[in-house]
């Protein structure tokens, strides 16, 4: 394209001079008068002698301006191939620290200024092109959600609280709201086999959130991360804990890029928290809320960047600030000083500074996550934050029952009784269960049951589940339980003294439809066919009537 672009104008430039030169060479005075026609003809080609050489000048221009994108484009197109970049790359050929480069054009003084990237502040990143490639482990790609949940997470030397934070988050969760969710988890570690092995620990603990997309795991290249050794020490931290928050700093940063491009808002959490029941629509309908104001994030929690939820559209413009600041400060100065550059005038008080970064963060109360993690992610430190805007968690969910005599095998702890629990008093909480352990409502009278609902665990001890459990009724007519019995063809499951297997839990939860063929209904049962390793505690019973 280039060749016949020249060659055109040139063309063009070439017939205008020969042309001109012509008429300029018929005598204007004596024998020969100059015609009309010929008069005409001779203004038009000096106006298209100047428009050819516009034209020239102008796709020249357009030359220049393609070879400048094409250079730029073939520096950045390694960067935009990966999906954890910013938008603007293309400085990873440059030697130093250049952020410029000359195009030996036709003008020598042409110049082209290529916007900063990651290759400028992690420049260890330049000799390995996958550097910054993620790894994902866990996935079904899912995209286009309203919420993105992120949450970085590193291998722990005292206690893991990762599974809990999980289950936390997905407790309360509607059918709805998982198909409108993504939870991302980022494995910050270069270690395989830990990868591997905490990616099969969350499969194996939440098949079908795993199998849905709901939940992916990533984490990031092993040349990701710098050589840590020579930071220097700043603001009296510990070279341990520069080292650490540093690390923090690109362990965000990279999350956020990956994420950039999943959904509409994205809410930065730990590894280590608790989430109030209904904290989904909490958050939709604030962002909802208050989607006409400049903020810049909302605040669900007020410790340090729990609960932060930014638009998805600004998180290459942060999380490029933080990289370019990741060895200098913690990453929640910085996000204070993205406000004071946005907002604050230099000529003016501290007053007036906060008063208008006030205007770029929203509080929420009250709080919608709490942080319960004792043992800190840096080595030694124990963090006993707690969120006094959280208040307290409701540990058990209340409902109506039909009367019905209650037994059990299972011991009780303390004051948590079935009974309690089956009036919507109390969660039942009961010692660790083993093969052969039972439930049992005997209804005083039989009863029409559309449906039933059993949830284990409760936000607090999220980890004291049923496992390996069915749930078992007892038609009141002997004649249909003989026949199902008997029936080879039927495709309910028998146990034992008549009763029908009807459901099972899964990831601590039994939820199901009674069918009409069953009806009505004597007895309804829990039994374990497994030992467990953990304390079982239900805190929801329902029984739909």
């Amino acid at each position: 394209m280039r060749i016949y672009t020249f060659r055109f104008g040139c063309l063009l430039a070439f017939l205008c001079f020969v042309s001109v030169t012509w008429i300029k060479s018929i005598p204007r005075d004596g024998g020969s008068p100059m015609l009309p026609d010929l008069q005409v003809l001779y203004e038009r080609l000096l106006v298209a002698e100047e428009t050819g050489g516009q034209v020239s000048r102008n796709l020249s221009n357009i030359l220049e301006q393609l070879r400048n994108m094409s250079r730029a484009g073939s520096i950045s197109r390694s960067t935009r191939d990966t999906t954890t970049t910013p938008t603007s790359t293309g400085m990873e050929d440059q030697p130093g620290k250049a952020e410029t480069f000359r195009q030996l054009t036709g003008d020598p003084g042409t110049q082209v200024l290529l916007q900063p990237n990651i290759y400028l502040y992690i420049p260890h990143l330049r000799q390995h092109p996958d550097s910054l490639v993620p790894n994902v482990v866990l996935g079904q790609g899912r995209r286009g959600v309203s919420v993105v949940l992120g949450i970085p997470t590193v291998k722990r030397e005292k206690q893991s609280y990762l599974v809990n934070t999980l289950g936390s988050l997905l407790y309360s969760l509607t059918s709805s709201q998982r198909q409108d969710l993504l939870i991302i988890i980022f494995v910050a570690e270069t270690d395989s086999d830990y990868v591997s092995s905490l990616a099969e620990t969350i499969r194996r603990n939440f098949p079908k959130e795993v199998q849905s997309g709901l939940l992916e795991v990533i984490s990031p290249s092993q040349y990701y991360y710098p050589d840590f050794s020579s930071l220097q020490e700043t603001f009296g931290d510990s070279k341990d804990r520069v080292k650490w928050r540093t690390k923090q700093n690109l362990d965000f940063s990279f999350l956020m890029l990956y994420a950039q491009d999943k959904g509409t808002y994205y809410v930065q959490l730990e590894d280590d928290v608790v989430a109030k029941a209904g904290y989904y629509d909490d958050m939709k309908t604030f962002a909802t809320q208050e989607a006409s104001k400049p903020w810049l994030y909302l605040e669900f929690s007020q410790l340090g960047f729990i609960g932060k939820m930014f638009r998805t559209r600004d998180l290459p413009m942060i999380a490029e600030f933080f990289l370019m600041f990741h060895r200098d400060k913690p990453i929640d100065w910085l996000l204070d000083h993205i406000l004071w550059v946005k907002v604050c005038n230099p000529e003016k008080d501290e007053k007036h500074c906060n008063t208008q970064k006030a205007l770029l963060k929203q509080r929420y109360r009250p709080s919608l996550f709490q942080h319960v993690g004792l043992h800190s992610s840096l080595h030694g430190k124990l963090q006993r934050l707690k969120d006094k805007d959280f208040g307290k968690q409701p540990l058990f969910q209340a409902h109506r029952n039909p009367a019905a005599e209650l037994s059990s095998s299972l011991r009780h702890y303390q004051q948590h009784s079935l009974e309690r629990a089956y009036r919507g008093e109390d969660f039942f909480w009961a010692l660790t269960p083993v093969q052969g352990d039972f439930i049992l409502l005997s209804f005083l009278q039989p009863v029409h049951i559309s449906g039933y609902l059993f949830r284990s665990g409760n936000i607090e001890t999220n980890g004291d589940k049923f496992y390996n459990t069915t749930v078992e009724v007892l038609p009141s007519n002997v004649t249909t339980q003989h026949k199902l019995v008997t029936n080879i063809s039927s495709h309910h499951r028998v146990s034992d003294n008549g009763f029908i297997i009807i459901g099972a839990f899964e990831n601590g939860v039994a939820e199901g439809e009674v069918e009409v063929e069953l009806q009505p209904i004597s007895a309804l049962r829990l039994v374990v066919h497994s030992d467990s390793d953990v304390w079982a505690l239900l805190s929801e019973v329902l029984i739909k009537v």
